[in-house]
């Protein structure tokens, strides 16, 4: 294979799968030997990752990058959106922000012109790879917004990339979600779409054979495979939790190490939480338990409460006071309990809060519980730092408007301090340095009065690998391998029919 074939996949709906399909094709031509590169053109998240040369982008095209393995670059994602509020975005433009819009201004013009950049990222990665897996946003049956796209179908039209349109069957009414979806897109668009792959299906594959088969008849687009449902796939979500965080727990599937207790860890569902993925690598670990709670009583089992980042830290710190978590906390430092925040977190502990950048609030109280002060600047601090903590070794990322200003403490953390049993740090992805974790855990266990002893052996960069190479056996075991093969390197076949009414 060669010429810089690519491939873009396309949703039903968000959710679909779009991203975790992307990174099992990765990862499938990658043990091919197939030099493959991700791409999402447009990526709206909270979830977002900094790269070698200091750029910021969306977390999933990083881990579709490591599906592929190869180095994430500010090409796989050249526009990122972060919202701010239901109606603004900061938006990135080749890892570096450069200013807030609304939902209104960007689609009135600004994305339009990102066109040529976005062109221009993903030729660059077709002339160096052999091939470019890109992923969609959203539907691209949101025929609204199909004038100013450059994600969807107006990537796949300027670049004539063949689509491949995922749906969740697991939410039903996959096949209307296929024939509306085809049947929405205009006469010039509908060429391009290839056919179709069923996602997250339970039970007996030949009771769906009869329908994939009147779908081919409706429309004259194959289905390319049907994946079973399974657990535990989605790594790195490019947008959050977007449903209700009551009762979502991430734990090991291990048992406790030596019969030891078990570790509880309550992460607060703040407003605007960004990379709640910092949390993953506690919940690698056998006998942790890792909740998301938005209530004060929710914490009083925890022997860990985590105050994630956010892309409001205002706006979370007034959330958690209303809610009586914000005194929950101020219990828990009291009494010696372990606290840890991270980013937006650690800046909630402060003392003070000086923000003139992300909420315009001017000078606010903080939680008080660690001796630093904290200003927001114009300029977005993005960073891989590594250093030392407990005698190990830690690597990490910085994503923040705020500067802290650490003024005293029992010790320094990271970039931040320890007073008693909270601690603070700027520091995204620190816990996946496995010997660092060990040792942050038998710290919390020991303030926490628990007898837990992490596991010597939990490597979370293994537990990464495997889940990726899941990812790979999905698309090799249940996909139709050649047959995407083919669409890869030669585009959607010729004589596809129109299915009308088109969009306008």
């Amino acid at each position: 294979m060669n010429g810089g074939k690519g491939l873009l996949i396309a949703g039903t709906t968000s959710d679909a799968g779009k991203s975790v399909v992307t990174a099992g094709i990765c990862r499938w031509l990658t043990r091919r030997g197939v030099k493959v590169a991700p791409f999402k053109a447009q990526n709206m998240s909270l979830n977002s990752f900094v790269t070698r040369e200091g750029a910021e982008i969306g977390r999933a095209q990083a881990m579709q990058a490591a599906a592929a393995r190869v180095e994430p670059s500010a090409l796989m994602n050249p526009v990122l959106l972060k919202p701010g509020s239901d109606r603004s975005s900061q938006v990135v433009l080749l890892g570096k922000p450069v200013g807030e819009l609304s939902a209104r201004g960007y689609h009135a013009g600004r994305q339009e012109q990102l066109l040529g950049t976005v062109l221009e990222c993903l030729e660059e990665l077709r002339s160096t790879y052999d091939a470019v897996i890109c992923e969609g946003a959203g539907s691209p049956a949101e025929i609204n917004l199909r004038r100013t796209d450059i994600v969807n179908m107006g990537i796949a039209r300027a670049a004539r990339l063949p689509v491949l349109v995922v749906g969740d069957i697991d939410r039903g009414g996959v096949f209307a979600s296929f024939f509306g979806t085809t049947a929405l897109l205009s006469r010039e668009d509908q060429p391009l779409v290839a056919g179709y792959l069923v996602n997250k299906f339970r039970g007996d594959v030949t009771l769906l054979e009869p329908g994939l088969d009147m779908l081919y008849d409706l429309t004259g687009r194959r289905t390319f495979g049907v994946l079973p449902y399974q657990h535990g796939l989605g790594i790195d979500e490019e947008d959050g939790l977007r449903v209700s965080l009551r009762g979502t727990v991430r734990e090991s599937t291990v048992a406790p190490p030596h019969g030891e207790d078990v570790l509880r860890v309550a992460v607060a569902a703040v407003p605007l939480m960004s990379n709640f993925t910092d949390v993953d690598a506690l919940a690698a670990e056998p006998g942790v338990v890792v909740r998301f709670v938005d209530r004060p009583e929710e914490l009083s089992d925890a022997d860990l409460v985590v105050l994630p980042g956010t892309r409001g830290t205002v706006r979370a710190l007034a959330w958690l006071r209303e809610r009586g978590l914000a005194d929950a906390v101020a219990r828990r430092a009291a009494e010696g309990r372990p606290v840890l925040g991270i980013c937006g977190g650690f800046q909630m502990l402060a003392r003070t809060i000086e923000d003139e950048v992300e909420s315009r609030a001017g000078t606010v109280d903080g939680l008080g519980l660690l001796p630093v002060r904290v200003r927001f600047a114009a300029e977005k601090t993005l960073a891989r730092p590594v250093g030392e903590a407990y005698g190990e070794h830690v690597e990490g990322y910085e994503i923040h408007h705020g500067v802290a200003e650490v003024e005293e403490g029992d010790e320094f953390f990271l970039d931040g301090c320890r007073v008693g049993a909270v601690w603070g740090t700027h520091w995204h992805g620190s816990l996946e340095s496995d010997g660092f974790r060990r040792a942050f855990l038998q710290k919390v266990a020991a303030a926490a009065g628990r007898r837990f002893i992490p596991a010597p052996d939990t490597s979370f960069d293994t537990l990464r690998e495997e889940q990726l190479d899941r990812l790979g056996d999905l698309i090799e075991e249940h996909a139709d391998t050649d047959a995407l093969l083919r669409l890869i390197e030669a585009g959607a076949p010729s004589g596809l029919p129109f299915i009308p009414p088109g969009a306008p």
